[in-house]
């Protein structure tokens, strides 16, 4: 997958997209990047797959080679880094999937999860077929507890003195991601992409909480739109090459 990074889309504004304060962001034209993910009945995917695979594919719409350079969905991709960085995720089965399906975007599969991943709209301009799908009901189950984190590999650490929906959840490891992608290199993204961009998403120990958030590391502190208190920091980005 080609990625440029001398595209203006490729880095953020100096301003924090994240923080709870306004500032020159808030003035520019608000757009949101829509992700579905497949919630089927009989089959819902679990949820630290459906995080997982979330943040990856975020991670394959920056890198995907229409949202740089003069690509189709570069415009807009520059239009949404430049204001506030919002994702909305939505739920979907059956034939509303199809339909979400048959929309310009990019489909990533996870070991349960599937998510659809569309380039950012106007905050207010969202497509009819995904509108009108649901926010809520995204609360996801582990059947079981995650292996351990893989320390030679990238991680999402999640606040562990944080309630979070499915949802919320997997807009915020999507966050971290794209923090962790603007700070690497050329060569660092590149190998990244080339491999997949493998991840996980792991909930912190709530003693390890502390350190992580004042390591050096990218960490989200949310805007407080929905379910938690604005400043509320929520993940920090673990990749390798990162690390002080």
């Amino acid at each position: 997958m080609p990625v440029t990074v001398t595209d203006p889309a490729s880095v953020p504004a100096p301003d924090s997209p994240f923080r709870a304060e306004a500032g020159d962001r808030d003035l520019a034209p608000q757009f949101v990047l829509p992700l579905v993910v497949r919630i089927e009945r009989a089959a819902p995917p679990h949820r630290t797959d459906a995080l997982e695979t979330a943040a990856r594919a975020v991670l394959v719409m920056l890198g995907d080679e229409r949202s740089t350079g003069d690509g189709e969905w570069a415009r807009a991709v520059r239009d949404w880094q430049d204001a506030r960085i919002r994702k909305v995720v939505r739920r979907a089965r059956g034939a509303e999937w199809r339909r979400a399906e048959a929309l310009p975007g990019i489909t990533v599969g996870g070991k349960t999860a599937e998510v659809r991943v569309f380039p950012p709209v106007p905050l207010d301009g969202w497509p009819k077929d995904l509108a009108r799908l649901q926010v809520s009901g995204t609360d996801l189950d582990d059947p079981e507890p995650p292996a351990g984190a893989d320390p030679a590999a990238p991680v999402l650490w999640m606040n562990p003195g944080l309630d979070m929906s499915a949802g919320k959840a997997m807009a915020q490891a999507g966050h971290g991601a794209q923090l962790a992608w603007w700070e690497l290199s050329d060569g660092e993204r590149a190998a990244w992409s080339d491999a997949g961009f493998p991840l996980s998403v792991r909930t912190a120990d709530p003693s390890r909480w502390s350190g992580l958030t004042t390591g050096g590391l990218p960490v989200v502190r949310d805007a407080g739109f929905t379910e938690i208190a604005p400043g509320s920091c929520t993940v920090v980005a673990d990749h390798p090459a990162l690390r002080r």
